[in-house]
């Protein structure tokens, strides 16, 4: 009977802790959660063939650890509810170590309660920061992102408009999870730069107009408008905001906005409108010491011969599902095995890796490890993202 007890419990023992594959030939087995259909799907579906690649040339270069991983990919179809149920599937039948993505906070922040209990390591590719804001927010020790946090990129922006001279601000948001993030470190951190919010308004980023909103704000009399949303709702509050008789404030838009789309969308209504994004979307202004110019000019030039900018043209997404790639491999090759704690443990404390979207350099405090400097302004000019001054 004692032997059969201690048989038991070992193989309990095998079964969680981590020990997911310890056969150490088999392939890697990695999750994927990308919203491939609904609202986001352009965005989820791009991602999911950017892992793809990155993927491939890994196994061609003799893999992780010298295995090759192996990966399982489900739409969450812009579903919170969606994304909750496949990483049920992931963990508890595909038996994956770990899951990169999901595309939006809204799913991230669905999936976290569940995987943070289960101790999963994720990689999201996701804009909000509450997955990994702690506090009235949730754990974090297993969640990690690779889009600047929010936070980041307020600071960005409030970094350039007090360089410019701007001291007061309207504020149109979206309704959504990110929008609220959004608003919610706009509001935080506008003292810290002089800065004044004159009006708010709310916008549904699924709605084809927000001419009212734009004509209360403008009554506020603000130097700077600031638009944050992705998508086309963007692209519509631009040409809401032009639209408007007489003198008009500096428009800017949030760091989900950089993209061919918006140009496109919003037309000579686009001119003269900033914003924050990742390097990838004016490689050329980088300097050539800049440790992230030959990474973004590979990524750019692999990404261009697999002709997936025909459908889903570069924009400052594109990389997200490549550095959430990059991560666990450095993650996995410093943790040495592929072992769930042993990974959690590598991740937080990854320093100088070199992404699309930044340097990355982890702390168990910010699972995010990106910095102002990862981030460049840019300024549309005669239909063109150029440097913002």
């Amino acid at each position: 009977m004692m032997f059969k007890k201690i048989l038991i419990t070992c193989l309990l023992c095998l079964m969680t802790a981590g020990a997911v594959d310890s056969a150490g030939t088999q392939p890697i087995k990695i999750g994927a959660l990308f919203a491939e259909s609904g609202k986001v799907a352009d965005v989820g579906t791009a991602s999911r063939l950017v892992a793809e690649m990155t993927l491939k040339e890994i196994n061609a270069g003799g893999g992780i650890l010298g295995r090759t991983v192996e990966m399982v990919v489900y739409d969450t179809e812009s579903d919170p509810n969606v994304a909750l149920r496949m990483a049920r599937q992931l963990v508890e039948k595909d038996g994956v170590l770990a899951i990169i993505g999901p595309t939006s906070t809204g799913s991230g922040m669905a999936i976290k309660k569940y995987t943070e209990e289960n101790e999963i390591p994720v990689i999201m590719t996701v804009g909000g920061d509450p997955v990994i804001a702690g506090g009235k927010f949730g754990p974090y020790a297993w969640t990690f992102k690779v889009p600047q946090r929010s936070s980041t990129a307020v600071r960005k922006i409030y970094e350039n408009l007090q360089a410019k001279g701007v001291s007061t601000v309207a504020l149109l948001t979206a309704s959504d999870g990110f929008g609220q993030d959004g608003l919610r470190h706009l509001e935080a951190l506008a003292d810290e730069f002089g800065i004044t919010v004159a009006a708010k308004e709310t916008m549904d980023p699924q709605a084809m107009d927000f001419s009212a909103q734009a004509f209360k704000l403008s009554m506020a009399g603000p130097q700077a408008v600031i638009i944050w949303t992705m998508g086309p709702s963007g692209a519509v509050a631009t040409k809401n905001f032009a639209n408007l008789p007489g003198d008009k404030p500096l428009l800017v838009q949030c760091h989900g906005i950089p993209g061919p789309k918006f140009l496109e969308l919003a037309g000579s209504a686009a001119e003269g409108v900033i914003m924050p994004g990742t390097k990838i979307m004016a490689p050329d202004y980088l300097a050539d010491d800049d440790p992230q110019k030959s990474v973004i000019l590979k990524f750019i030039e692999d990404y261009t011969a697999q002709g997936y900018g025909e459908k889903f043209p570069l924009n400052t997404h594109s990389g997200y599902a490549f550095d959430a790639v990059t991560l666990l491999k450095a993650g996995l090759e410093k943790a040495g095995a592929a072992e769930r704690t042993a990974l959690r443990d590598a991740l937080e404390t990854l320093q100088g890796v070199v992404g699309v979207s930044g340097v990355f350099s982890l702390t168990p405090e910010d699972h995010n490890g990106l910095g102002t400097d990862s981030m460049i302004m840019l300024e549309v000019q005669d239909g063109q993202y150029r440097l913002a001054e």
